[in-house]
C-alpha cells in the first residue's frame, strides 16, 4: 500500500478524534504515503504530525463546494492514484468523494445503505455500542491490524512544531515571573448556541479563581467568539480588585489553532463548552471540566482520562442532538442554565488548587 487517503472533513473535534485511526495506519503501512484531509482552516493543527505525509484542506462552503467544482475536484482527487481510501465522515457528498478518488480500496461506513456503492468495504458505526475514538478505529476492520502485528492505538498524540511550543513556554513563564500560581483557561463559545453555558456563569467562576489567586485566561475563535470572550472578562473584573483585575487575561481572536492547542497544554484546568477545543486539552492530559447540556457524554465525543470531568444533569429531554440544535427546543435551556457556577467551581478548584472546595 504506497498512497492512503484518509478523509474527515466534519468539526475540529472529529478531526482530532481521528488521530488514533491515523496513527494506527501508520503503524501498518510505515513506508506509505498518508495523505489527511480536513475541512478548511484545520490542516496547521496536523501538519507537524508524523503519522500523516501531508495534510490538505477541503473548502467544502468555497472553492470546492457545489456539483460543478466537486465534479472536478473528484477528477483531480483521481489522478493520485490512492491505493486505499478510508473516509471517518458519514455524508452523501464524502461517499461520492471516496468513489471519485478511484481507490481500488475504498472503506466507509455501512450507513446510510447508499454507502455500499461508494466504498468496496463498509463497516457498520455501531453508533450505541462504542465511543466515538472506537467507532473510528472500527473502519479498520478489513485491513485486520492485528494480523500485521500492530495495536490499535486508541489516544491521539497532538504533535506541535518545537517553535509553537517555545512560545507558548515563554508565555506561560512571563505569567510566573512574581508567584507561582494556577492558570484557568475559560472557552465559552461554541458553534452551536445550544451547547453554550451562559457567560454570566463564566464570568463567576472566573471571578472566583482571580479572586482566589489563580491567573484566568479567556480563550475564543474570530468573530462571535470574541465578543463572547470580551462580555465574560468585562463581567469577571467587575467586582475584583485592581491587583486582582491583571489575573483575568483576553486571548480570544489572537491565536492561530497550533498556537491555542500550545497554550491548552499549559493549562491548569480547562473550563469549557462541548466544543472542539476541549479536543485540544485532554489529548495533552490538561485537566479538563466539560459542560454538557444538549448533548451527552454517552454519545460518545467526550474528553478522556483522569483528569477529566463531564458536568452535565439527568434531564429526560437530553440529549436533543448529536450537535445540539441552534435553540433549545423546549424554550427553556434547563440543561445549562440549571448547571449553577456553585456546581461547577468544586470541580475547577480541586483542579487549579489541589483540594476540594465548598460551592
Amino acid at each position: 500500500m504506497t498512497k492512503i487517503g484518509v478523509w474527515n472533513t466534519a468539526f475540529l473535534g472529529d478531526a482530532i478524534l481521528t488521530l488514533p485511526l491515523l496513527q494506527t495506519v501508520r503503524a501498518a503501512y510505515p513506508d506509505a504515503c498518508i495523505d489527511f484531509w480536513v475541512r478548511k482552516g484545520f490542516g496547521t493543527l496536523f501538519a507537524a504530525h508524523p503519522a500523516v505525509t501531508n495534510v490538505y484542506e477541503y473548502d467544502k462552503r468555497g472553492k470546492d463546494g457545489g456539483a460543478l467544482r466537486g465534479l472536478l475536484f473528484g477528477r483531480t482527487l483521481a489522478r493520485e492514484r490512492y491505493g486505499l481510501w478510508i473516509s471517518a465522515h458519514g455524508s452523501f457528498r464524502s461517499g461520492m468523494i471516496a468513489r471519485w478518488s478511484s481507490a481500488k480500496v475504498r472503506i466507509g461506513y455501512a450507513e446510510p445503505k447508499t454507502n455500499a456503492w461508494f466504498y468496496t468495504h463498509t463497516v457498520p458505526r455501531a453508533f450505541a455500542e462504542f465511543e466515538e475514538v472506537e467507532r473510528l478505529l472500527r473502519l479498520l476492520l478489513p485491513l485486520d491490524p492485528a494480523a500485521r502485528g500492530v495495536p490499535l492505538r486508541d489516544w491521539p498524540e497532538i504533535v506541535l512544531p518545537r517553535a509553537i511550543r517555545d512560545a507558548a513556554d515563554r508565555f506561560f513563564a512571563s505569567l510566573a515571573l512574581e508567584r507561582r500560581a494556577p492558570v484557568l483557561g475559560v472557552h465559552p463559545g461554541s458553534v452551536w448556541g445550544t451547547k453554550r453555558w451562559p457567560l454570566e456563569y463564566f464570568a463567576v467562576v472566573a471571578q472566583r479563581a482571580a479572586r482566589e489567586g489563580a491567573r484566568v485566561i479567556v480563550f475564543g475563535g474570530r468573530g462571535d467568539e470574541e465578543a463572547m470572550a470580551a462580555e465574560t472578562v468585562s463581567l469577571a473584573v467587575k467586582g475584583l480588585s485592581r491587583g486582582e483585575r491583571g489575573n483575568v487575561i483576553d486571548l480570544a481572536g489572537k491565536l492561530p489553532l497550533p498556537d491555542l492547542a500550545a497554550y491548552i497544554g499549559h493549562l491548569s484546568c480547562y473550563l469549557t463548552n462541548d466544543s472542539g477545543p476541549m479536543h485540544l486539552a485532554w489529548p495533552q492530559k490538561t485537566p479538563v471540566t466539560a459542560l454538557f447540556g444538549p448533548t451527552t457524554r454517552e454519545l460518545g465525543f467526550f474528553p478522556r482520562g483522569e483528569s477529566a470531568t463531564v458536568m452535565e444533569l439527568p434531564l429526560p429531554c437530553r440529549p436533543c442532538g448529536l450537535h445540539g440544535p441552534r435553540e433549545c427546543p423546549l424554550g427553556h435551556h434547563r440543561c445549562m442554565r440549571d448547571l449553577a457556577p456553585g456546581m461547577v467551581w468544586p470541580d475547577v478548584a480541586a483542579k487549579l488548587f489541589g483540594k476540594t472546595e465548598e460551592p
